[in-house]
This record gives C-alpha cells, sequence and structure tokens, in this order.
C-alpha cells in the first residue's frame, strides 16, 4: 500500500514539475536527511512557508514543498524533498538520492547520536547520489542553548574536513534557515557555473553538468 502512496507522490512530482518549469531559469532539486526527529520537516516548514509547529508528525516517506527566490539576478526554483529518518522507509527515501542536485544533512544540537549518525548519512549519499552533488551540514535546534551537546567547533571542523559549509539553525526562532537554503542554492550555481561551456548543451532536463531549465524538459530526467 505504502509503494502505490509513494508512485503516486512521484507522479504528482512529475507533473508539478512539468508545470512549473516554465517560469523559471533553474530548477534546484534539494533533498533533506538525517534522523528522525533532528526537524528536517520543521526547517522545510519554514523556509517554504514561514510558519512553525511545536507537535510536528514525522514524515512518511517522502513529502515536498516548492519555493522560488531570486539569486544573482536568475529566477531558482527550490524542489524540496523532505525524507523520513526511520531506518524502516530507508528503501522508498533512497530512490529520491538520485537527480537531487543538492543534500541538506541535518543533525540535532541536542542529540549527540544524531551527529555521530551524520557520517552514515554521508555513506547513504555516497550509495545513492551523483558524485557530484553539493552538501551542506546544518545542526538544527540551537535556540536550545541549556541543552546544546554538540559543540560548534567540533560540527564546524568535521564539516571543514567534509569540505562542505556548515550552519547552526533553529526553525523555530527562524535563525539561519533562509540562509541555508539559499547557501546550498548558491553553492549549486556555482558548481554548475564552474563546469566547462561544452558540458553545458540542452538535453532538456537539469543536470549537475549546468544546463538552465528547458521549455521542454523531460519530468523524470
Amino acid at each position: 500500500m505504502l509503494s502505490i502512496i509513494f508512485f503516486l507522490i512521484f507522479l504528482f512530482h512529475c507533473f508539478f514539475f512539468s508545470f512549473s518549469v516554465v517560469c523559471s531559469d533553474y530548477l534546484f532539486k534539494l533533498l533533506l536527511i538525517g534522523d528522525s526527529s533532528v526537524g528536517k520537516s520543521c526547517l522545510l516548514l519554514r523556509f517554504a512557508d514561514d510558519s512553525y509547529v511545536d507537535s510536528y508528525i514525522s514524515t512518511i516517506g517522502v513529502d515536498f514543498k516548492i519555493r522560488t527566490v531570486e539569486l544573482d539576478g536568475k529566477t531558482v526554483k527550490l524542489q524540496i524533498w523532505d525524507t523520513a529518518g526511520q531506518e524502516r522507509f530507508r528503501t522508498i527515501t533512497s530512490s529520491y538520492y538520485r537527480g537531487a542536485h543538492g543534500i541538506i544533512i541535518v543533525y540535532d544540537v541536542t542529540e549527540m547520536e544524531s551527529f555521530n549518525n551524520v557520517k552514515q548519512w554521508l555513506n547513504e549519499i555516497d550509495r545513492y547520489a551523483n558524485d557530484s552533488v553539493c552538501k551542506l551540514l546544518v545542526g538544527n535546534k540551537c535556540d536550545l542553548v541549556e541543552n546544546k551537546v554538540v559543540d560548534t567547533q567540533t560540527a564546524q571542523a568535521f564539516a571543514d574536513e567534509l569540505g562542505i559549509p556548515f550552519l547552526e539553525t533553529s526553525a523555530k526562532d527562524s535563525i539561519n534557515v533562509e540562509q541555508a537554503f539559499l547557501t546550498m542554492a548558491g553553492e549549486i550555481k556555482k558548481k554548475m557555473g564552474s563546469q566547462p561551456s561544452a558540458n553545458k548543451k540542452s538535453t532538456g532536463t537539469v543536470q549537475m553538468k549546468g544546463q538552465p531549465i528547458q521549455q521542454k524538459s523531460n519530468c523524470c530526467g
């Protein structure tokens, strides 16, 4: 039954993709991953709808939202997928790594285990995602200062070792949420711009090699 539901979600995604691409210069597919209850859904809700709820129901499988932003004079549509952190959904959610331009790995600054598990999530990226996918490390719930157990310097050093950006955020207090997603979009656009012009030939889809959205995009490319 769950497989049917997720297939229907995927079909809706394809339809929405086809409808929306003609309105933007670029479309970037982003993925939020990390342990359950680290606040991935709350980050997405804050960024996409500028709202927050304390008792958010855990994501079942996948969910996604769309937000359009302006970046360096270009209109960029961000299609952001929120994946369930529970082990039982890994098989289903792993398929959404493919085609992602950027992946945001989220941990909870008040839960050391969620930070330790970041390495496992990075392994998932290596296994399922494009080799050139952009990555961003985010420590959420930074407003809970008294309960914080993951030191900022430790997380920053880890991110530096990986060569990826790092931010601490609070979906509740709207701290660095906007910056996190815009940083991710900026990293993708920068990587696209660094590709040789020969790689920018139109193939009808948005690839890491850097072409903008085409009028006849294939929704499942």
